[in-house]
């Protein structure tokens, strides 16, 4: 860790506003403070930021096991849901460089505190979570809030927030800001418990109790099935995990209390869905916030020239770039996807596209050429064709047009307007009840957004000779169709929209111009030339050979070609914390040359971060 790493998060209250002189004092006193439902302590084979695991334990291709699949206990899904998510954000690959170029693994030993929260007018909770070092330092103190990137469980930010907060001393709190793994099993009636175990619907105080119809048959998921439009409130989240935060640091130093946003340091950081959280968390009252990173952050500045919502350009993606990128030559796509399997695929999604007069051209070729032109007319660039290739492999774009439609237009279980729903299923794709296992590993080994973990979705429109395109087709509707249900996910959408911040404060905003699924030209760049306007200390940091996620550049084809982002997160967060401190200015804009590894390992002069 290099020595601008090692500065104190936190400062003496003047040096703090002696930082950011053009916004109003701080407020003394929050509302609707939630108080700790469990506290853990995490010590000696166990700590904060790896569970025990340490740099090797992360790196371990199994997941930690349970000593009772039906029945883990909390501290095991504890670990494996910190493991899971580490792998899921983080490049731990030996040649990654984490921990050694960049990043931190440290032992940092402490205590947990976590509640179930709801935002007024919420019918259902979400979590918050706060991890306080032993070595906290009651004099400077400071808070890191996060948000878990896409639809994750609470531990779903932790490689974004806690490395480099951690070790500092700050306080970490999460909000996994209404989605998360807090699945239901509808036909057993069991759900997640505070502590991640599962228990029964009336026995049980339950982290997500879906108000489903009776005999209903599945899994409901809370991003999909709250009827709340989570999305709307990310905001609102990441503040009251904030206020969460000072409550429990209230309660783990009480001779230092009262914690106030007046005397507290407040950082907020995240990646995709929770760099949108944290963007949107400016837009909230009272100058209680110090700074923003936002790196790659699905935001929507609805009516900024070029914008365009998630999941409207998901639901474009999800048809026709499957097609299109049979117009993009085989060695320019990294693999996977494995260009001799999904070639076949593909060639069939152009025909099924031109049945429907979706794409024009009496070949493959020539249909797959239409397919590309429509996406670069509306604004993909082929670096974000190229990146998007794996989300096409992996489906990614179906699921989370899925539940994206679901949240947007607050629809329960079984009202879904294109008819799919969540279940275990067996091979064939058919609908299942899900053991005991299944079940128990949802809370660690779920992304918040099926498939995985078991949980799959069911396509009630499945048919040849495309079996997807038909509950596609359906999906894309709701964005540009005219009808009730398409009215319905449209105000959802625009519920969801970004607001620009409140008060000017230093923000930076960073994205991999490769980025495949969340494109900044749809996102962060028509949001930070509006969000200017009403914050002129906002900074934008744009990263070649940059793309959406750290998490796969352990594989080789996207580890050559690929710079990771995290880097220039802790950067941001060293050169905003400084600014606050008043030692340095606020970061210039970058258009930033990193240089991926190629074959070799990855080096800190790569990144060529700017200083």
């Amino acid at each position: 860790m290099n020595a601008t790493m090692r500065l104190s998060c936190g400062v003496w209250l003047a040096a703090m506003l002696a930082g950011c002189t053009s916004a109003p004092s701080k407020p003394e006193a929050v509302a609707h403070m939630i108080q700790p439902q469990r506290v853990t302590e995490h010590r000696g084979h166990d700590d904060l930021l790896t569970a025990g695991l340490g740099l090797n334990g992360l790196r371990a291709m199994a997941a930690p096991a349970f000593a009772d699949p039906a029945q883990p206990t909390a501290a095991e899904l504890r670990r494996r849901a910190i493991w899971g998510n580490w792998r899921g954000i983080a490049d731990l690959s030996p040649t990654g460089g984490y921990g050694q170029a960049y990043g931190s693994v440290a032992s940092v030993p402490g205590r947990e505190y976590s509640a179930l929260a709801k935002v007024p007018g919420a019918a259902q909770p979400h979590r918050v979570l706060v991890q306080v070092p032993d070595h906290f330092d009651t004099r400077r103190r400071c808070i890191v809030v996060t948000a878990s990137s896409g639809s994750r469980g609470i531990y779903g930010a932790i490689a974004v927030a806690a490395p480099w907060g951690l070790p500092k001393g700050c306080a970490v709190a999460y909000t996994d800001k209404g989605a998360g793994t807090d699945y239901f099993d509808l036909d057993e009636q069991q759900g997640a418990r505070e502590d991640g175990t599962v228990g029964a619907l009336g026995t049980d105080a339950l982290a997500f109790a879906p108000d489903a119809p009776v005999g209903a048959s599945g899994v409901a998921v809370k991003h999909a099935h709250s009827k709340d439009n989570p999305e709307a409130d990310w905001g609102r989240h990441v503040k009251q995990a904030a206020e969460f935060a000072l409550a429990a640091l209230d309660q783990a130093f009480p001779l230092a209390a009262p914690f106030r946003f007046d005397n507290t340091r407040v950082i907020a950081v995240g990646i995709s869905n929770g760099g949108g959280a944290v963007l949107r968390a400016s837009e909230e009252e009272g100058g209680w916030l110090d700074a923003v990173v936002a790196g790659e952050p699905n935001i929507y500045a609805a009516d900024a020239p070029g914008a365009r919502s998630l999941y409207d350009y998901t639901t474009e993606a999800a048809l026709l770039m499957p097609c299109a990128l049979l117009d993009l030559p085989a060695e320019t796509l990294p693999q996977p996807p494995l260009r001799a399997q999904v070639e076949p695929l593909w060639t069939a999604r152009c025909a099924t596209l031109k049945a429907a007069g979706l794409v024009t051209g009496g070949d493959a070729k020539a249909q797959a050429a239409s397919a590309r032109a429509q996406l670069k007319a509306n604004g993909w660039t082929d670096d974000a064709l190229v990146a998007g290739a794996l989300s096409v492999g992996f489906d990614l774009w179906r699921a989370v047009a899925v539940t994206y439609a679901s949240a947007y237009g607050r629809y329960g279980v079984g009202e879904h307007p294109c008819g799919f729903a969540f279940s275990a299923q067996n091979p064939d794709f058919s609908a299942r009840a899900a053991s005991a296992a299944e079940r128990a590993a949802w809370w660690s080994d779920g992304s918040g957004i099926p498939p995985g973990a078991g949980v799959g979705i069911v396509d009630t429109k499945l048919a040849p000779p495309d079996f997807t395109l038909p509950g596609l087709q359906c999906l894309r509707a709701l964005q540009a169709g005219d009808g009730d249900d398409a009215r319905r996910v449209q105000a959802g959408i625009a519920q969801a929209a970004a607001r620009f911040p409140r008060t000017r404060r230093p923000v930076v905003v960073i994205h991999g111009l490769d980025d495949g699924l969340v494109p900044p030209a749809f996102s962060s760049a028509p949001y930070v030339e509006a969000a200017r306007a009403a914050n002129p200390d906002v900074r934008y940091w744009q990263v070649r050979h940059a793309q959406h996620f750290d998490g796969f550049l352990a594989l080789p084809a996207y580890g050559a070609r690929y710079v990771p982002l995290l880097p220039y997160v802790y950067a941001a967060l060293d050169q905003v914390d400084a600014t606050l401190d008043g030692s340095r200015e606020l970061p210039a804009n970058a258009l930033i040359n990193a240089n991926p590894r190629g074959a070799g390992s990855v080096e800190a002069s790569q990144f060529a971060i700017p200083r």
